[in-house]
């Protein structure tokens, strides 16, 4: 089934298969660098850097992605059942891919009823031993058998968790998420966020708690749709998530940058890179805005904290023209 399954599915975030050996017994896939996300939480363990908050955001919404394409695979839906941390793997720029489809099954279609004679799909299709991983497992598949796509939408609610909270188990993670959330103040909630992941934003964080929840229900019933409900609140709170990274990698630059620049070029309230040079009436250079608002607040120095004799600023031209040849150079 494996094989079947993987070589005609292609997905920018399902791991692609490359080739098999049936007399060895195994499959060649591609090579992901970061190992697998299982890994990634495990980071105390193996040493790698823990993921920041917005790429778990944008992970979650690249698995759904991949679980919401195999359940529209045609002619017949495939389910994945095995979904979980260590069959998401990483590649060198921390993009996600889903694999181990092996325990992939596919929801046939069987004649409709009632005489009409027309082809309906299946919603769900019945084993008499369910497989996949304890915890993941959906538990209305565990009691009856009966196998949805609502089976890998709980799996998903118990990663996206996972990623909250960066807890490696996820033995009672739900309940423990619930009754964070219920109580009042919400510190109990933020406690429970990972805090290597950086400085979540709340309300984003409360939200994909509370979405995560919701696929994690019990019954199959009260599970969102993945494509109707999961995949567009993902894709607001990645929106957040993605112009986060933006200003994050922004700010390293700067960072790097001004940790490469002569030391004169350098605001002394910023520590960055001066866009526009002035020099106030302490005689130091500051970058103009900087000053400005510093000023704004307050009526001493930044370096000397004696009380400034005026707020006028007198352009440094020559040392903009300097910053500016050495950026030229540079960059």
């Amino acid at each position: 089934m494996q094989l079947e399954v993987l070589g005609k599915i292609r997905h920018p975030h399902l791991l692609l298969l490359l080739g098999a050996c049936p007399e060895r017994g195994c499959v060649v896939y591609e090579y992901m660098e970061n190992g697998s996300l299982d890994d990634a939480l495990n980071h105390r363990r193996n040493g790698t850097p823990p993921l920041a908050w917005y790429d778990r955001v944008r992970v979650a919404w690249e698995v759904a992605t991949a679980v919401a394409f195999l359940h529209s695979a045609r002619p017949d839906p495939i389910i994945h059942r095995d979904l979980k941390p260590a069959n998401i793997l990483l590649d060198r720029n921390l993009s996600s891919k889903v694999g181990d489809v092996g325990l992939s099954t596919a929801l046939l279609h069987h004649s409709g009823a009632g005489g009409g004679g027309g082809q309906q799909q299946s919603t769900m299709v019945r084993n008499t031993t369910p497989v996949g991983t304890f915890c993941y497992i959906d538990p209305e598949y565990q009691r009856t058998g009966a196998v949805s796509a609502k089976s890998d939408v709980y799996a998903l609610g118990v990663v996206v968790l996972q990623l909250l909270t960066g807890r490696t188990s996820p033995l009672g993670l739900a309940h423990a998420v619930e009754t964070a959330l219920e109580e009042d103040g919400g510190d109990s909630f933020a406690e429970m966020l990972d805090a290597t992941a950086g400085q979540w934003p709340p309300k984003e964080a409360r939200e994909l708690a509370a979405l995560a929840l919701r696929c994690a229900e019990m019954r199959r019933r009260d599970r969102p749709g993945l494509r109707e409900h999961i995949l567009p609140a993902l894709e607001r709170i990645k929106d957040v998530a993605a112009r986060a990274a933006r200003e994050t990698k922004a700010l390293l630059v700067r960072t790097a940058s001004s940790a490469a620049a002569p030391g004169h070029f350098l605001c002394p309230i910023l520590q960055e890179i001066m866009e526009d040079p002035c020099v106030a009436a302490d005689g130091y250079t500051y970058d103009r805005k900087a000053i400005e608002t510093w000023v704004s607040m307050k009526d001493k120095s930044p370096m000397t904290n004696l009380r400034l004799p005026s707020k006028s600023l007198i352009p440094n031209h020559s040392l903009r023209s300097a910053i500016m040849d050495w950026s030229s150079k540079n960059r």
